[in-house]
């Protein structure tokens, strides 16, 4: 499976909020590069530092992709709906390294001022 199609796969299964996690490697390594930056090692802790986010999911589109080797950078579209809060959008650059239909590490950019406070 390429690079492309790795990330591919990702995206088909968190649209359909089924088997996303498996695409993520034990040993991933991510990195919100907001402000502040916020960075977690590992798919185990990735998962419980991003539960939120997950769960709040209620839609996404890829808008683009570019891929360059086994990095892929993907331009997204959230639509994210927060227990018992006002839906909103979100807009995300995010940057894969992948290898062996896994993906090793992840960056995200993105605004947080949408988010609830």
């Amino acid at each position: 499976m390429t690079s492309k199609e790795t990330i591919e796969a990702y995206f088909r299964s968190l649209k359909s909020k089924n088997g996303w996690e498996a695409y993520l490697a034990e040993n991933m390594a991510f990195t919100s590069l907001t402000s502040p930056v916020r960075r977690v090692a590992g798919r185990a802790a990735y998962l419980e530092a991003t539960k939120k986010f997950y769960g709040a999911i209620a839609a996404v589109d890829v808008k683009s992709m570019m891929v360059e080797g086994n990095r892929v950078c993907a331009l997204t579209h959230y639509q994210l709906q927060p227990p018992g809060g006002a839906e909103f959008d979100c807009h995300v650059a995010e940057v894969f390294e992948v290898g062996d239909g896994k993906i090793h590490s992840l960056d995200i950019y993105f605004d947080t001022a949408p988010f609830p406070k």
